[in-house]
């Protein structure tokens, strides 16, 4: 009897890519041009959530009403600024990364996936632009859930149903540069990968007790003997 599946679900934003701030931007831009919000604030909290709660925080600040009207119109306007904010600044693929993700998806008893607070076609977009897009095809995705955990629980339901099997949850990885992405994943029962390459610090990581943390992954082989 074969062993279960490894299942690999990874986050984006500080995690697999740094878009130099793209995401953010073309957020600030939709609120200009969908609704002729000129100075959009920088008090909301966006690293390490979702697109929606991101979204409804936004609207309560500036007055807008949360309506789906109102996110399918924020929606359309960040997927349209998106691609023009990521050519205008140097993002980059994180290190290791392309190694790691041809060595994972190399393997017959590994599944690769997403869980990341970007809505679905923004994630898109942005593996796309830097190349990561073939390594992903399923995922949990931030356009409909305000909290992470939410997000967790979308992304191991995508995992049964793309293995067509339960998912033995002993063997489900959380790969993210967070504390959400720990809490996420201690949530649906995971094992949690933290990595500092995004906004939270080593020491802010460690805190959150993650299976295994490390600075970066540019030491593929440590971070792959994980799953060895």
């Amino acid at each position: 009897m074969t062993d279960p599946m490894h299942v690999c679900l990874f986050d984006i934003d500080g995690t697999l890519i740094h878009t130099g701030g793209a995401g953010k931007a073309a957020l600030f831009e939709a609120l200009r041009t969908g609704f002729d919000i000129a100075q959009p604030t920088d008090q909301v909290a966006i690293h390490g959530r979702t697109d929606r709660g991101i979204t409804r925080d936004l609207f309560r600040h500036h007055g807008i009403a949360d309506r789906s009207e109102h996110w399918e119109r924020f929606r359309e306007e960040y997927l349209r600024h998106l691609p023009d904010q990521m050519s205008r600044r140097s993002g980059a693929v994180l290190p290791g990364i392309v190694a790691l993700l041809e060595r994972l998806q190399s393997r017959d008893d590994v599944l690769l996936g997403l869980l990341t607070g970007n809505m679905r076609a923004g994630a898109s977009l942005k593996l796309k632009h830097f190349e990561l897009d073939r390594y992903f095809d399923f995922g949990g995705f931030g356009d409909e859930h305000l909290d992470r955990i939410d997000v967790a629980r979308e992304a191991l339901a995508a995992a049964q149903n793309r293995l067509q099997n339960p998912v033995d949850v002993d063997r489900v990885w959380v790969i993210g540069d967070t504390p959400g992405d720990v809490r996420c994943g201690r949530a649906i029962g995971a094992k949690v990968v933290a990595v500092a390459t995004g906004d939270s610090t080593h020491e802010q990581l460690l805190a959150t007790n993650p299976d295994h943390l490390a600075h970066d992954f540019s030491d593929v082989e440590a971070v792959y003997a994980l799953w060895s």
